[in-house]
């Protein structure tokens, strides 16, 4: 007897319509030689820092007592709610499957997780906790959902120790983060007061929004002038932009340069024309999916890997969760015939076998996203389904068309005297080929007629420019800066089948990526239900909790960038690789949480730790009650009786320590402290004292002599 287990009760059920007759049972599906259960996702999670470093006093209240937690090993246990207590319908599925796996009829186990690290340890944690004694575990991987697919895997499983460096990937991703995650929002938040949810992806994401909306707040447009022409030459206008610019205060000499120009012939000195055939887009991984999806439809990245997760679920699309563009050689049959299916519906497809398409070296897991053999009911499915569907049906035609896109390309050489060559481009599309179903077609861009040796009539004229800041992060920005967060902005949107992608995909491969397909989605979805970044259309912005997040972990020094994850990401990869062992890998988190909680010894002058949220550092010198550390700076406790005595704890850029306000309310001034910032940008030391019961700068060095 074989035991299946699946990922989730979905796919138990599609896993049962491609292998047989099966009854219904509690909690599993029966035939005479198969048995199928399921999970509901996780049913197993880490088990939180109570139960490796639990509190003297048996609380569970966050403590800095028992932190950092490092374990030496780490253990899983059912998933449990809010209250504590494990899901009653998470332990009746557990038990269901424990049953199912000592059975002494069940020879056979195999995992049917989802095909990535995630749905890989998934199933692991069932049987691993459930199994007594040990079995043969075997591995049903599929790439799709479909009858076909499935009955075809069925046949061909491997043992699931084949894949036993993606579960240990899976494993290795697992435990950092939750070294990340537990202690440092732990820490971050007992030292604010405010929950802080740190992460090794979400800190970098929000605060590369960050850093771009503050690029934005703080741009300071400067003006200048360029110069340009866009006369009308045999009753079309010929628009010729130079590549000179001069500053506000040079318009005189703006304007003589245009009366320079103008005083020459212009001239067409270069005509090219020549007939090409426009290459199609490639074929989507999930990423560049949402990229578009987002642009056209307004759709988030939760909104549209959802419908496409479901269109997966169905059987309509193949697994979602990649981050590749090509298929795999070995799938060429598959192809053949899903090509065919498309022939019958009247598309003018042909199997095209190429190095564009088809590039092992480009897979990590999982190929592109692309149609299967099933085809859905267009009545079936409700409008932003369809619009998900059609975009990867489109595409996927379109790069099997049999059809060429024919174009006519002409570059155009206008030489204004010997001061400036213009080169003007241009594109007609003759046959529309592919352009037909893709919907990022390409536009005309349609030059002058005009031919080599003709005058061009111009009238140059200094144009008033101002410098444009930074723009905000859109879905597809802020995805392609994800991918490669060292990639330039502008190499990164470029999109087209001939495009030398080998950066993007060594990237990729080496793990320098800032999440992944798998969970990038949810990370930013939980940065915007935490309230640190929003959406609107297609455009993220940071909140005032994602500044003051991002903010606070800077006073820190907690320094959660693009760099120290794209590292983390390398190692994972290298594990993935067999190169280092899960334990090495996680030992580099150890190091470096470590470093947040050693004590440091520094000058009281350079000092800049503010302590932790409702330390109290002394006694109100206007009605003597406590002040304690709070959100925004020192406060006194008895506000509610109308004092209002403070010390911010962040003064001109700089951290004011909680044993610089000690000494304050102590002796009533500061010791001098260094490295505060002016307005003009000007680094400045200072002493803080108390003056009419407030606090203000001190200069005047005679008093500590």
């Amino acid at each position: 007897m074989v035991l299946i287990i699946a990922e989730k009760p979905s796919l138990g059920r599609n896993i049962a319509a491609g292998i047989g007759d099966f009854k219904r049972r509690d909690g599993y599906l029966e035939s005479k030689d198969c048995l199928i259960s399921w999970a509901f996702g996780h049913l197993f999670s880490l088990a939180d820092i109570e139960h490796y470093n639990p509190r003297p006093d048996g609380q569970t209240k966050w403590s800095m007592e028992n932190l950092p937690c490092l374990p030496n090993s780490f253990d899983y246990e059912l998933r449990k709610e809010k209250g504590g207590q494990v899901d009653s319908g998470i332990l009746k599925q557990f038990k269901v499957i424990e049953t199912l796996c000592n059975r002494s009829d069940v020879d056979v186990i195999v995992n049917a997780g989802d095909a990535d690290r995630e749905g890989e340890i998934i199933v692991r944690n069932c049987i691993a906790h459930a199994l007594k004694t040990p079995k043969t575990v075997k591995r049903l991987w599929l790439p799709d959902q479909t009858k076909e697919t499935v009955e075809a895997s069925f046949k061909d499983m491997k043992d699931d120790a084949d894949y036993d460096n993606l579960a240990n990937e899976g494993y290795a991703r697992t435990y950092i983060d939750w070294l990340y995650g537990v202690n440092l929002t732990r820490y971050a938040t007992l030292r604010t007061g405010t929950l802080l949810r740190v992460g090794r992806v979400i800190v970098p994401i929000v605060k590369a929004i960050y850093d771009r909306d503050m690029a934005i707040k703080n741009f300071v447009p400067e003006k200048y002038y360029s110069i340009a022409s866009k006369e009308k030459t045999n009753g079309q206008v010929v628009d010729l932009q130079s590549k000179l610019r001069f500053n506000a205060n040079q318009h005189g000499t703006a304007q003589a340069k245009c009366d320079e120009y103008n005083a020459c012939e212009a001239l067409v000195t270069d005509l090219k024309r020549k007939k090409d055939t426009l290459s199609c887009g490639k074929l989507y991984s999930l990423s560049k999916l949402q990229n578009v999806l987002g642009k056209k439809y307004k759709m988030s990245m939760a909104q549209s890997l959802e419908i496409v997760q479901k269109l997966y679920e169905e059987g309509y699309l193949t697994y979602p969760r990649t981050n590749s563009e090509y298929l795999a050689t070995a799938e060429k049959g598959k192809v053949k015939k899903i090509l065919e299916n498309c022939q019958k519906l009247g598309y003018p497809v042909a199997f095209k076998d190429k190095k564009t398409i088809f590039d092992d070296s480009k897979i990590e897991s999982h190929s592109a996203i692309t149609p299967t053999y099933k085809i859905p009911d267009k009545n079936r499915l409700s409008e932003v389904e369809m619009q998900v569907y059609s975009t990867v049906f489109r595409r996927f035609v379109a790069v099997f068309c049999a059809e060429d896109c024919v174009v006519e390309r002409v570059e155009m050489t206008v030489s204004v005297g010997q001061l400036e060559d213009f080169v003007l481009k241009g594109l007609t599309i003759k046959e529309k080929g592919w352009t037909k179903y893709d919907d990022s077609t390409q536009k005309d861009k349609i030059l002058p007629d005009l031919q080599k040796g003709d005058r061009v009539c111009i009238d140059f004229k200094p144009l008033e420019k101002e410098t444009t800041p930074p723009k905000h992060y859109t879905i597809e920005t802020l995805n392609n800066y994800l991918k490669n967060p060292f990639r330039e902005e502008k190499a990164a949107i470029d999109d087209t089948m001939g495009a030398d992608d080998a950066e993007e995909y060594r990237a990729m491969l080496e793990g320098v990526e800032l999440g992944t397909e798998a969970t990038r989605t949810g990370i930013i979805d939980n940065a915007r239900k935490s309230g640190y970044i929003q959406l609107k259309k297609d455009v993220y912005t940071i909140l005032p909790d994602g500044i003051y997040m991002i903010e606070s972990l800077s006073r820190l020094n907690i320094n959660m960038d693009k760099f120290k994850t794209s590292e983390m990401g390398k190692a994972l990869k290298r594990v993935f690789r067999n190169e280092i062992a899960i334990e090495d890998s996680v030992e580099l988190a150890k190091n470096e949480i470590r470093q947040y909680f050693e004590t440091k010894q520094v000058p009281i002058e350079e000092d800049t730790d503010t302590g932790f949220f409702g330390d109290v550092v002394g006694s109100c010198p206007l009605c003597g009650a406590e002040v304690k550390r709070g959100k925004y700076g020192y406060g006194c406790m008895g506000y509610k009786q109308g004092c209002n005595f403070r010390v911010n704890s962040y003064i001109c850029g700089r951290s004011v320590s909680a044993s610089n306000v000690r000494l304050l309310l102590e002796s009533g001034r500061t010791s001098k402290i260094r490295g505060f910032v002016s307005k003009q940008g000007k680094s400045f030391d200072a002493y803080l004292k108390l003056s009419d019961g407030k606090c203000v700068f001190d200069f005047d060095d005679t008093l500590h002599n």
